[in-house]
């Protein structure tokens, strides 16, 4: 207690604990002993009686000093007491010790303080809070640099603002904190919009902020522009496919002598079994189906080479997919026995049960087709070239030598030939892009380097075992595919019925014999038929009054092509049905860009198949 001139006139054991001093030693003295100097010259003590008498009550907090001189901050409330008729006879005066609270708080503050400098420093992220709604509630200077709105313009408004108008009408910054709401996070990439409206792409983390209680009370974002890095990394993909189709034009080039043997060889079948048909039809006889199936067959044939050997060569997206090597190894046969030519035994020793692995089919093509070349170069007097599979369990130990691959199973392909052997010299430089030991003109050295870099795409490895004399062996292990099996199921098709359709059919082919094949087929099925060389010669009937309900195209027509004759018909003719005929390999992908009302057709086509896809269009199925 104190009196009204502030004299204390009481002190209880919590007042001697904390402030050192004994009742006798402090009663009759004036508390403002209790204050620091500073407070005492700027008259303090006596300004807080002075409120406590007029207020009813002061409460403040401050530093106060110990009997030993030692300072804690203190919590101090002081009320006045007045008697029966509103005399003030004197103040009561509680105080706690709070130090330990302050300095939390301190500590607090400052490493809020620090954070906050921190936030604001980083320049090269995005960093900002959003409310449960979306709308910024702060942004640091990253995110002015990045985004070019300084922080009055942008807290308050919707962070949408920075989607793209196509993934604002596809809802997806709602979608996006919808889900980091659920999820806890979300982390995506894509378009983001500056405010001078360039694009920039953008790698973003979106967490959901909650209470004490679990309630949601926000988000943080963070956003990392990653243009150039996405840039670089499409530039690296864009050589690395080129570099990848350079070494499979390599490749067919090597193969060209093989092909040509080959395809000599289907030709002759062929010419002799329509010799053979001429001599037996002028006289008189009429057994000729032994020599029409000879020639037939290797018709089948020599189609089934080209389209392997087409759609090897032709630029493709690379894309992993369920692949089985017992399935595909034994379909590279032909190729690679073209290849190596007939010096060369080549064998299959495929493993029963084999994993399947998930791959890019045409760089596995490639890799057994390089491997083979390679073989054949190391044979010249010929040999035995063995590919075989086989399933692999990979420990620790097993992989230690392989930076980035992990231990498990894995479906390993090997190649094996029984040629000259690598010197170690050789053996350590096998893989380098561009080493060689073949002569100027013969060799790019990518080949091996190619393998190697398709097995580490591949979350693989290669192996490389040589020796002089004896041969090499080149083993990739690839890992085994734990998803389930991407079934490709064809739709059995009801026989079709043989019923007549009419119709009018404009072909235009610049191969004449074809051209008069699939008039006279055509005719001789009841429909009329129109004729053309050529896409500018039939510009005319296009544009003429003539009926036309279906048009058959070869797609690589001189002058106007195939396809672009197929858009002016149909700019004349919305409903006109197309039936392209190509020679080329063609994909799935090919067959999705064609639309409704057009189909295609690879050459050589059987005349059974043309008629039946021909009356079918025509029926409108």
């Amino acid at each position: 207690m104190l009196d009204p001139q502030g004299i204390v006139s009481s002190w209880n054991p919590g007042a001697e604990r904390f402030k050192g001093y004994k009742a006798e030693e402090i009663i009759g003295q004036h508390f403002s002993r209790f204050y620091t100097e500073e407070d005492r010259q700027a008259s303090v003590p006596r300004q807080a009686l002075a409120a406590a008498s007029d207020e009813g009550k002061y409460e403040t907090e401050g530093w106060r000093v110990r009997k030993d001189g030692s300072q804690f901050w203190a919590s101090v409330v002081i009320d006045p007491i007045r008697g029966e008729h509103g005399e003030l006879l004197g103040f009561a005066k509680i105080t706690r010790d709070i130090t330990e609270r302050k300095n939390a708080q301190e500590a607090l503050r400052q490493s809020q303080e620090q954070f906050r400098l921190l936030v604001q420093g980083v320049t090269d992220y995005a960093i900002f809070m959003l409310d449960p709604t979306g709308r910024v509630t702060n942004w640091n200077s990253g995110a002015e640099r990045m985004k070019g709105y300084a922080a009055a313009e942008i807290i308050g408004q919707h962070f949408s603002r920075f989607y793209t108008d196509e993934d604002r009408a596809a809802d997806v910054p709602n979608r996006a904190l919808r889900t980091a709401g659920r999820e806890g996070r979300i982390e995506m990439e894509g378009w983001r919009v500056r405010q001078d409206g360039r694009r920039f792409w953008a790698n973003v983390v979106i967490d959901a902020i909650r209470d004490e209680t679990g309630g949601l009370i926000g988000f943080g974002k963070v956003t990392r522009d990653i243009t150039e890095q996405r840039q670089a990394q499409k530039a690296l993909e864009e050589a690395r496919e080129a570099l990848f189709q350079a070494q499979k034009m390599e490749a067919v080039g090597q193969l060209t002598g093989g092909v040509a043997h080959d395809f000599n060889n289907l030709l002759q079948i062929i010419s002799s079994s329509l010799e053979a048909v001429e001599q037996r039809l002028a006289a008189g006889q009429i057994t000729v189906g032994q020599h029409m199936a000879a020639a037939r067959t290797a018709v089948d044939r020599a189609a089934s080479l080209t389209q392997r050997l087409l759609a090897f060569a032709r630029r493709q997206p690379l894309k992993p997919e369920y692949t089985n090597l017992n399935a595909l190894v034994p379909g590279m046969r032909d190729l690679v026995q073209n290849s190596v030519g007939e010096a060369v035994q080549v064998e299959m020793r495929l493993s029963e049960g084999l994993w399947p692995i998930r791959v890019d089919a045409n760089q596995v093509e490639s890799a057994l087709l390089n491997l083979a070349i390679n073989a054949r170069d190391a044979m010249p007097d010929g040999g035995r070239l063995v590919f075989e599979t086989s399933n692999i369990r990979m420990s620790k130990a097993d992989v230690a030598s392989e930076s980035g691959v992990a231990p498990g199973d894995y479906v390993m392909l090997a190649v094996t030939d029984t040629g000259n052997g690598m010197t170690p010299d050789v053996l350590s430089r096998a893989f380098e892009p561009f080493f060689t030991t073949k002569p100027v003109g013969q060799g790019t050295g990518l080949g091996l380097s190619q393998v190697y870099g398709f097995a580490r795409q591949s979350d693989g490895c290669v192996r490389l075992e040589s020796e002089v004399g004896r041969g090499t062996s080149v083993k990739l292990y690839l890992p085994r595919y734990h998803g389930a099996e991407e079934m490709r199921l064809v739709p059995q098709s009801a026989p079709e019925p043989q019923t007549l359709v009419a119709g009018a059919v404009l072909v235009v082919e610049d191969e004449a014999i074809l051209r008069m094949l699939l008039v006279e087929v055509l005719e001789e099925q009841g429909y009329t038929v129109l004729e053309a060389e050529s896409g500018n010669a039939a510009l005319p009937l296009i544009t003429s009054a003539e009926r036309i309900d279906l048009l058959v195209t070869d797609v690589g027509l001189p002058g106007i092509n195939g396809r672009q004759l197929a858009e002016m018909a149909r700019s004349l003719r919305p409903d006109l049905k197309v039936l392209f005929l190509t020679g080329y390999a063609y994909t799935a992908m090919d067959r999705e860009v064609l639309g409704p009302g057009t189909e295609l057709l690879s050459k050589p086509i059987p005349i059974d198949r043309f008629c039946s896809r021909v009356r079918r269009m025509l029926q409108g199925s």
